[in-house]
């Protein structure tokens, strides 16, 4: 019996010692799983961003369709709108030093009571590394809201 165990076996069953064995077996697992650790919290992160970004843009779209129905003489141009909602969003997009203004179209400034006007605000985003990557497959993010209120 004692002979066996200094060989490592004893009959068809090999004796594990475990400590000689496992050794490092923590740093191989650690190393193939960090990776998708990170992936995954990139993701979130990115994910978290393109979210806030998109909510940016409606509150963009609600503001200027806000400052341009609202009852005062005389009402705001077009101009005036997309003046509106370009302020707004360079003060509250995420873009990480990237300047990418948003597209402002609007439609039915100027109304008179009860009609519609209608500001769509479109932008490009291009977001961190993943975001990027995703971009270079996908083509370019592009997020848009769009907002329509009755003039007072």
């Amino acid at each position: 019996m004692a002979n066996c165990q200094k060989r490592g076996y004893c009959g068809r069953f090999p004796t594990i010692r475990l400590k000689e064995k496992q050794k490092g077996v923590a740093a191989v697992e650690f190393a193939i799983v960090l990776p998708v650790l990170l992936l995954i919290l990139f993701g979130i992160v990115e994910l978290g961003i393109g979210i806030y970004d998109k909510a940016v843009i409606t509150n963009a779209s609600r503001e200027g369709a806000r400052a341009g129905v609202v009852l005062r003489s005389p009402k705001l141009t077009a101009s005036d709108v997309q003046t509106v909602v370009t302020n707004y969003t360079s003060n509250y997009l995420l873009t990480f030093g990237q300047q990418n203004t948003p597209v402002v179209t609007t439609s039915g400034t100027g109304g008179t009571f009860g009609q519609p006007l209608s500001v769509t605000v479109s932008y490009t985003y291009n977001g961190l590394g993943l975001g990027q990557m995703l971009s270079a497959v996908t083509g370019p993010i592009t997020l848009s809201a769009t907002t329509v209120m009755n003039n007072e």
